[in-house]
């Protein structure tokens, strides 16, 4: 295979931040902790599954934010900060379910190590945000 071949190959082009990787996985982690969270008792339903649910829904929602402002490096960085800081509120709140009792210690993993991979990959895009933004 030829380097031009291997590069067309791995390369992929981003129309919108639904392509992005850190977007899939945010999401699917959103969905999960969805699924998770219909299982838990009534009188949470206002307080710790609203809580998670929107958090780890605003990840996504942020980062579409940040997606359409990448003409502006501020307000794109802004906007990844608000992503990363509710991928954490996320984070906070398995740690409740858990020793609430909603989650299993295998499960909260899987979700807390998914959390943590989504929060490195904005880290990232926050360290190096130069290939994201318009104009460049």
């Amino acid at each position: 295979m030829t380097n031009d071949a291997r590069n067309t190959q791995h390369s992929k082009i981003i129309k919108s931040a639904k392509d992005l990787s850190v977007y899939q996985r945010a999401y699917a982690l959103s969905m999960a902790i969805f699924e998770e969270s219909k299982t838990w008792p009534i009188e949470e339903r206002y307080a710790l599954t609203g809580q998670i649910r929107r958090s780890s829904r605003s990840v996504c929602a942020n980062l579409r934010e940040a997606w359409a402002k990448r003409a502006y490096e501020a307000h794109f960085l802004s906007k990844l900060s608000d992503c990363d800081g509710e991928n954490c509120e996320t984070d906070t709140w398995l740690d409740y379910a858990l020793d609430c009792g909603y989650l299993d210690s295998e499960r909260h993993k899987e979700l807390a190590t998914e959390c943590s991979a989504v929060g490195a990959m904005l880290g990232k895009m926050l360290s190096f945000p130069d290939s994201f933004l318009l104009n460049r």
